[in-house]
């Protein structure tokens, strides 16, 4: 028993140890980090979750096995299994790291990020820690490596559909037709805005809530309508209708100035480029224009309108410009 007593010692210090260490120290500087606004801090964090209490563990588990009274083969056993659940903690931080950072690079070069390139690269360092540990362990991964490629031919053939739908995504977000966060419109009517391109599907959210999943290959060789490309910033158009005894002067100011209060509104940073209108036809019963007025996005288009409609309508009863009824002349002619 005397000679257990050490390596009881080390492990439960390394579990005390490991205890300290995950909820004093790393909390402290979790929050020094958050105060001091570190970048990528948060990603680090969240990847070291639980780890530094696994680490001392085993620390203290290896110092346990080496003190301790066992045969050879026991300790040369036990020595790979801590080395193996040590490899495969470092792995998963590392990849944790690798897809939180690939994740804010995206994001801070396209102004969005989508799941299957933070997945892929995760996955990339994950293949790549398991052949590091089967290779410390002493297991051949030469032999592995051929199986897989032999392997990967028949697997490929079973899963076209699934790597059509990889290679698919892929192609959308090298090709930058769509991103994460822009509004699109399908050529069978759905409409809303991506939330996510994964390894086998796109997302997209519609403004009713309600989320649209369309395979890559699909979206890939549809026809659809990106109304973030090649800015977010579209033209709202409105046609409006003036009767025949206004003075199209005064539309033209009270139509202009009521578009400039509405841009005001929703869209400051845009009031540069002024609205404008321009008259195009003689209707039945009204002169016919067209507004044209910078929003921020597509979406600004339904708030922009509503405001705009009201804002005219009571410009227009102040300043005397009517808008016609629908009106039609019948002459009767007798005998």
């Amino acid at each position: 028993m005397i000679d257990w007593i050490l390596p009881i010692t080390l492990l439960i210090a390394g579990l005390i140890a490991g205890i300290i260490g995950e909820k004093v120290i790393f909390k402290k500087l979790k929050i020094f980090a958050v105060k001091k606004q570190i970048p990528g801090s948060g990603i680090i964090f969240k990847s070291l979750q639980r780890m530094p209490l696994i680490w001392f563990i085993l620390a203290g588990s290896l110092g346990a096995i080496i003190t301790a009274p066992m045969k050879p083969d026991v300790i040369n056993l036990l020595q790979k299994t801590v080395t193996i659940v040590f490899l495969s903690s470092v792995t998963l931080v590392l990849a944790r790291l690798t897809a939180g950072f690939v994740s804010i690079y995206t994001y801070k070069t396209e102004r969005a990020t989508a799941s299957l390139i933070s997945n892929l690269a995760k996955a990339a360092v994950l293949i790549l820690g398991g052949l590091i540990l089967l290779q410390t362990v002493g297991i051949a991964i030469t032999p592995i490596i051929t199986t897989l490629g032999i392997g990967g031919l028949a697997v490929g053939l079973a899963l076209q559909d699934t790597l059509a739908n990889l290679f698919s995504g892929f192609y959308l977000i090298i090709s930058k037709q769509v991103r994460t966060g822009d509004y699109v419109k399908l050529d069978a009517g759905h409409e809303g805005y991506i939330t996510d391109i994964s390894w086998r599907n796109t997302t997209i959210k519609e403004i009713s809530n309600n989320v649209i999943i369309v395979p890559n290959s699909k979206l890939a060789s549809a026809i659809f309508v990106n109304y973030h490309l090649p800015a977010k910033e579209i033209t709202l158009t409105m046609n409006i209708g003036v009767s025949y005894d206004s003075d199209l002067e005064q539309v033209e100011i009270v139509t202009v100035e009521v578009a400039k209060e509405v841009m005001q509104e929703i869209a400051p940073e845009l009031i540069a480029n002024e609205p404008y209108i321009r008259f195009h036809s003689f209707g039945d019963f009204s002169i016919d224009f067209t507004l044209y007025m910078r929003v921020s996005e597509y979406f600004d288009q339904r708030i922009g309108k509503h405001l705009f409609i009201k804002k005219l309508h009571k410009r227009y009863q102040q300043a005397g410009i009517s808008i016609p009824f629908p009106v039609r002349d019948v002459y009767v002619q007798n005998g």
